[in-house]
């Protein structure tokens, strides 16, 4: 069955050309917005009764490109800005790695202590060595394959390398939360590895070397892994004891949100890391001044979470507004009376 063109359009034309309207107006309020999309579901239905029923090719692409256009006004277009990025960077990574803080700061802990620990045990019994990495491996790693590490690929080449790897054990960490135990086999490993070296280095009266270069750029890595690790386990908690007005779905949805946020911003963390491993590291410069270069970017990094994320995390009231709520969670929300 056909469809009198005349009559259809004579019928819902107005509608069209009140949608065509909106579509195009630079800023609708709370009304407008709900009669857009009220609009916008009723083209669409009209849309698929021609497509099924009129022959009109230039009417039915004409209302096409109308609920597209309508679509997109809805739902918003993703367009990069500098007021989206600077907010992330001021308000979303920061926030969300400071409410996290015990987490990846009890992560931190006992990482160290065991990593410490099993330094301690390695270079106080050196047969163990021998057991981890064997004698000819441990002599090797002193003389020249630790510090050899650093300068065995150009600097932009390996800077790279250390990027990708970073950025995926923290993808793991993070991917892998919810089960727990991915975690912390990763985080074993990672001690083990630190722990034995360290041992070796320290047995063999090279501490010196082992501590002047790995510090540098180990404070600012490892505390990406350990932020990496804490939002992981913290995904895997709420799934264990949700809160009491969340269902364990709704709360390991919410930690996984803040888990995102912090993912694309220890890909910035990685990178700074990876820059100073690669160049600042094995530079023959003295080490304390090495030292102070890591150091100083890692307390730069501390200090944005501490003074950004604090005040994301409590926002300072305004005569005007009064006392802010707290904004316990990242949670991106599209307000329907804000559509521009």
């Amino acid at each position: 069955m056909g469809v009198d063109l005349d009559a259809y359009v004579a019928e819902h034309g107005g509608q069209w050309r009140r949608l065509e309207a909106l579509c195009q107006r630079g800023s609708l309020d709370a009304e407008e917005v709900d009669e857009l999309i009220a609009l916008y579901q009723r083209t669409a239905t009209q849309l698929s009764v021609l497509r099924s029923r009129s022959p009109d090719p230039a009417l039915v692409g004409q209302l096409s490109q109308l609920v597209l256009r309508a679509r997109s006004r809805i739902t918003g277009r993703s367009r990069p800005s500098l007021s989206a990025v600077t907010r992330f960077l001021v308000v979303g990574f920061p926030g969300a790695v400071y409410r996290a803080w015990p987490w990846w700061c009890g992560v931190a802990t006992g990482f160290s202590l065991l990593s410490f620990l099993l330094m301690w045990f390695v270079a106080d019994n050196p047969d163990t060595a021998a057991a981890f990495i064997g004698d000819d491996a441990a002599a090797e790693l002193v003389e020249s394959g630790f510090a050899g590490y650093y300068t065995e690929f150009s600097a932009p080449t390996f800077a790279f390398h250390l990027w990708t790897h970073n950025a995926w054990i923290a993808a793991q960490c993070l991917a892998s939360g919810v089960l727990i135990v991915p975690v912390f086999y990763l985080l074993w490993q990672n001690a083990l590895n630190i722990g034995v070296v360290g041992g070796v280095m320290i047995s063999y009266g090279r501490a010196d070397v082992f501590f002047g270069l790995i510090t540098p750029h180990g404070l600012l890595e490892l505390t990406g892994i350990f932020v990496a690790a804490g939002l992981g386990l913290r995904t895997g908690w709420a799934w264990i004891s949700p809160p009491a007005e969340l269902t364990r779905g709704q709360a390991v949805a919410r930690a996984g949100r803040s888990a995102i946020v912090v993912a694309l911003g220890l890909v910035g963390l990685f990178a700074v890391s990876a820059l100073v491993e690669a160049f600042v590291t094995p530079a023959p410069v003295p080490v304390p001044l090495r030292v102070g270069l890591g150091a100083a970017v890692w307390l730069a990094f501390l200090a944005y979470v501490l003074i950004l994320g604090r005040r994301a995390t409590h926002p300072t009231p305004t005569p005007a507004t009064g006392p802010a709520p707290v904004d316990h969670e990242v949670v991106v929300v599209t307000r329907r009376s804000g559509a521009q």
